[in-house]
């Protein structure tokens, strides 16, 4: 499958150093941007601070981990990359279509999102940026403190320790979607299945084999009773057929998350682009899905371009309050701009995906 700018897609050589053991790991805290310890550092050893507890104990605790704990009180249960994932994956069989070739290009893409939403990466701030498409604008790391989810840390990592680089770039370099072998490197591997692993260990999801004649695969059918996958489709159904949305708070989107609407926004329109979105409309009559799809069509256009286009209340009275809630979400985070337009410019990216033109 080729994107509008004429690349294919194809599967990039392992790169020598590549620990497949990763796969399925789990960071469980973050580290300083400077990894070296110098002298001060060792013979102060590692930072500890003391609670007084019970009986007059004191009890050593690792600020650190505070933190950390704090910032993931704030962040959902899965990424936008397993709520894409899991919304293809049929249920029982527990595997993605295997005709559907947009969904790779989109979790990437998905990853450069998240990264943003996270406060991790940003537009670099430079007035002349403006002259240039928001695909090809450049984007920056802004914060290296690794975030606990394998794949987003291992972008991370490779912006920062790469030149900057522009949204589509390393969308594409990293979809392995270039004929430079120099940076043939940078390319993600298994996206696909490293996410279904990481939906097991946060039990969504579970893992059988199954023979297909020719060969055995391993597959990820439902584990947690369909729960985790149904939320995201009433979230969708809410989204493109309510005339008034209202995302009620849960697991999977905390009432004090920044971005919620944006975020919501942004999956559906992931998962338009990944040929996805159709499994969590099936519910819907013939005339329903053909106005939600008609929907995502608007709210693509609105939310691929920056500043976000103000909308006038949906062409069918649907979402009528998101143009103001969208706008008090942009204006509680004025500090944030430039990471939404990191948002808007993967969105004009899939635009460009076949299966929307």
């Amino acid at each position: 499958m080729a994107s509008a700018s004429g690349l294919t897609r194809r599967r990039g050589v392992v790169t020598a150093g590549e620990d497949p053991t990763e796969e399925g790991s789990r960071v469980s805290s973050p580290v300083p941007a400077n990894g070296k310890k110098n002298e001060d550092a060792l013979r102060s050893g590692p930072e500890t601070s003391y609670e007084s507890g019970e009986n007059g104990h004191r009890i050593a605790f690792d600020p650190r981990d505070i933190s950390e704990s704090a910032e993931r009180g704030r962040q959902p249960k899965l990424t936008l990359m397993e709520e894409v994932l899991l919304m293809g994956l049929k249920d029982k069989q527990g595997y993605l279509s295997f005709w559907n070739d947009n969904i790779s290009y989109a979790l990437r893409g998905c990853i450069v999102i998240e990264l943003a939403f996270r406060g991790r990466i940003s537009m670099q701030r430079d007035s002349s940026r403006r002259r240039f498409p928001l695909a090809d604008r450049v984007i920056e790391v802004i914060d290296d403190t690794l975030t606990g989810e394998v794949l987003l840390d291992e972008a991370l990592k490779m912006m920062k320790s790469s030149e900057k680089m522009s949204v589509s770039s390393w969308i594409d370099l990293m979809s392995g979607e270039t004929w430079n072998l120099m940076k043939i490197g940078y390319q993600l591997k298994q996206v696909r299945e490293r996410l279904a692993k990481g939906l097991v260990d946060k039990g969504i999801l579970r893992t059988e084999k199954r023979n297909f004649l020719l060969f055995d695969m391993a597959t990820h059918p439902i584990a947690d009773n369909g729960g985790a996958k149904d939320e995201i489709r009433r979230r969708v159904r809410n989204l493109l057929t309510n005339r008034t949305v209202v995302l009620p708070p849960s697991q999977f989107l905390p009432e004090e998350m920044d971005f919620r609407y944006i975020r919501t926004i942004s999956m559906v329109c992931a998962a338009y682009a990944a040929n996805v979105l159709e499994n969590a409309l099936a519910t819907l009559g013939h005339e329903a899905r053909e106005r939600a799809f008609a929907q995502v069509d608007e709210l693509l256009a609105e939310f691929s371009q920056w500043p976000f286009a103000k909308r006038a209340g949906g062409g069918q009275g649907i979402g009528a309050n998101l143009g103001q809630v969208v706008q008090d979400e942009v204006a509680a985070a004025k500090d944030k701009e430039l990471q939404l337009e990191v948002v808007a410019a993967c969105l004009s990216v899939f635009t460009r995906l076949d299966s929307l033109l």
